[in-house]
């Protein structure tokens, strides 16, 4: 997801001089995105990988929400910068309506695959909290946020029951790095004791938490501890690549299933 140049306020976290900027992670975090949907194609990816490719792109959504909580840290525009979060949810959603609706008559569906809805209402949750910051209501707004965070992540967003968490204990703990880690760790936990259910096999058991593995969010820790910081690249591709990206692969892919299914 696209952030506005890094330029660092006081609340910013620690960064090393060594590492790598957003525009790298987020072209790697594309990459592993991919490897995640393709199972949506039948028959494409055996079974067994499809859980390990499941497992692995945990990391993904998180990161992206990481970097929309940096977006309301920073960004000069806060109305421009939710408009271009809520316009790309509507678009996504009217795309996978209008595709659904015509790849039907060869009964391919399409996921409700929409990162931008989910990102658009934490940050928006976030910006009224950034707004209240200078107030007297800043605390309350912080602990109101985290609560509300939890009633968001029952809506029928994706990565919602982790992600919008996730994105108020990032705005939270920014600059406190080692709480920050903690908490994500507890989150992790909470979402691992949601889904824990012993099978009559090891192998099923370990295949259902490859399929529910949400509380795998925490492969994003070391990717976090990797970035530098810095925006990279200020270009029109860098940073609008993703608003394409996301949709557009998904959409492909659909195409695909629909040629295959003919």
């Amino acid at each position: 997801m696209s952030a506005p140049a890094l330029t660092a306020p006081a609340h910013a976290a620690p960064r090393s001089r060594i590492g790598v900027n957003q525009y790298w992670i987020k072209l790697a975090m594309a990459a592993l995105m991919v490897l995640d949907h393709l199972p949506h194609v039948p028959g494409l990816v055996p079974v067994m990988w499809a859980d390990v490719f499941h497992v692995v792109t945990r990391c993904v959504a998180v990161w992206f929400a990481y970097g929309a909580v940096e977006g309301v840290l920073y960004t000069s525009n806060m109305r421009k910068y939710l408009s271009r979060l809520w316009g790309a949810s509507l678009i996504m959603a009217a795309g996978n309506f209008a595709l659904g609706q015509l790849l039907a008559t060869r009964d391919v569906h399409m996921y409700d695959n929409n990162i931008f809805l989910t990102l658009a209402v934490g940050t928006s949750l976030l910006a009224l909290v950034k707004r209240l910051s200078a107030t007297k209501w800043h605390t309350p707004a912080i602990v109101g946020a985290l609560v509300l965070s939890l009633v968001c992540a029952l809506l029928p967003i994706e990565g919602g029951l982790p992600l919008v968490p996730f994105m108020a204990i990032t705005y939270a703990l920014y600059s406190r790095v080692v709480w920050r880690d903690l908490a994500y760790l507890a989150l992790a936990a909470a979402m691992f004791a949601l889904v824990w259910q012993p099978y009559d096999t090891w192998e099923a058991t370990v295949s259902m938490l490859a399929q529910n593995s949400d509380f795998m969010l925490v492969l994003v820790i070391p990717v976090l501890h990797l970035y530098n910081g810095k925006h990279g690249p200020h270009t029109r591709f860098s940073k609008y690549f993703f608003y394409v990206f996301y949709p557009a692969h998904l959409w492909l892919l659909a195409l695909v299933s629909y040629v295959q299914a003919g």
